[in-house]
């Protein structure tokens, strides 16, 4: 039994020309392509936003209003990452036949460039896939990975989109050919390109063979798919759309009329907020140090407000949220109102243990330390006996059971 050889190897890899379906080629390609970049550009940006509300740059100042920002800009990052996904696969699908090509110029230079076409195409490739696999496992929140999600996201995020336009200006000329002609017309460029190569093939002219599959009929079915992902999904950040979103995470429903990502329990804070002694310790810039328990909270001026719990993993719901403004609390101290503060958590495990409230919010009257939720005290996975409630604000900033409230000098 002889080895293979080159040749023998040869024979057995696949070539463009064997994938005979004419429903993929170009125009397909370009028009998926198109919807798919257009997808990633809303979530890159909406993402980048995220990012921003989480650690605002100074030149950028982010502040309470429009009250409902960050709900929706997170709720578009969310479904413009899931409609991402079908429109990814069958984009695959449509180029795979290209996997197969083989280097029209041989010589060193041309190897060169096309190897350093590919690499990019891998980076995008491979970039999007983790994207959008990371997105989804953080929407439900199962993370079988050591690295923080939140960063590895940003700095992949950056990779693909970077990709994806120096992949934009090298297909430029194919796209506008591709754009230029019906996507039902038969022949495509690919495909005449291989059928050019293919000694084995029948007489029958490329352009006279049916297009079987159709590629109108996988476009009109990819922008389906895309849009019945989206509708079965957007019900945890469009109120209309609960009933009809059965695969969305989060239905809008839990204990109080409001979902919880993160318990008492899991958090390590049943014992700390539940304990009949507790105070809540004010420390104001110059050191001066204040306690009040929940009753001596309660004493206070209260007011309500209706606002949003908006969380990264896209679901979002409004509740009606009843407090002291925390310019109240530090003002016992004597601090300015236009402070910032530190906020500490009774959490032990987790992320987020602490956040940082800037001036812009503590000045607002609608930034609280809840003590009730939708007409009844706060339960002890909402964040019992104390919580941060804020316009404009990710979920994961809005911390649960306050023990600390330091005001920055």
């Amino acid at each position: 039994m002889r080895l293979p050889t080159v040749e023998d190897i040869e024979k057995r890899i696949p070539r463009p020309e064997t994938f005979t379906s004419q429903s993929r080629g170009t125009r397909l390609t370009t028009r998926v392509g198109t919807a798919l970049g257009i997808a990633f550009l809303i979530c890159f940006l909406t993402g980048l936003w995220s990012h921003f509300q989480y650690d605002p740059p100074s030149w950028l100042p982010i502040g309470p209003d429009p009250t409902q920002l960050y709900r929706i800009t997170q709720g578009t990052h969310v479904i413009s990452g899931t409609a991402a996904v079908p429109l990814l696969l069958v984009k695959l699908w449509s180029v795979f036949p290209r996997l197969f090509a083989r280097p029209h110029d041989t010589t060193k230079r041309g190897l060169l460039l096309e190897s350093l076409e590919r690499a990019s195409i891998g980076a995008l490739v491979g970039s999007s896939v983790f994207m959008l696999a990371s997105g989804l496992l953080n929407i439900v929140q199962w993370y079988p990975w050591d690295f923080s999600f939140r960063r590895t996201h940003e700095a992949v995020a950056w990779i693909a989109i970077g990709s994806l336009l120096v992949h934009i200006a090298v297909k430029l000329p194919v796209i506008r050919r591709a754009f230029a002609a019906p996507i039902d017309e038969p022949g495509d460029s690919d495909e005449a390109i291989a059928r050019a190569s293919d000694t084995t093939a029948s007489d029958t002219p490329l352009e006279d063979q049916p297009d079987s599959a159709g590629r109108r009929a996988v476009l009109v079915g990819t922008f389906a798919s895309a849009g019945l992902a989206v509708l079965l999904t957007a019900g945890q950040t469009v109120p209309f759309l609960r009933k009809v979103s059965v695969f969305a995470v989060r239905d809008g429903d839990g204990p109080q009329d409001l979902p919880i990502n993160r318990t008492a329990r899991s958090a390590g804070a049943t014992a700390s907020a539940l304990d009949p002694a507790f105070v809540l310790e004010v420390v104001g810039a110059d050191g001066t140090v204040i306690s009040l328990d929940r009753e001596q909270l309660k004493a206070m001026p209260q007011q309500t407000h209706r606002l949003p719990i908006a969380c990264v993993e896209g679901w979002s719901r409004n509740a009606t949220w009843t407090g002291v403004p925390v310019r109240d609390i530090i003002a016992l101290t004597g601090a300015d109102p236009r402070s910032d503060v530190k906020v500490r958590s009774m959490q032990t495990r987790g992320a987020f243990a602490t956040s940082e409230l800037p001036a812009v919010f503590v000045e607002d009257d609608r930034t609280m330390l809840a003590l009730e939720l939708n007409g009844q005290a706060l339960s002890l996975d909402h964040g019992y006996p104390c919580r941060i409630i804020a316009p404009n604000r990710p979920g994961v900033l809005q911390t649960k059971w306050v023990r600390r409230l330091e005001v920055r000098a």
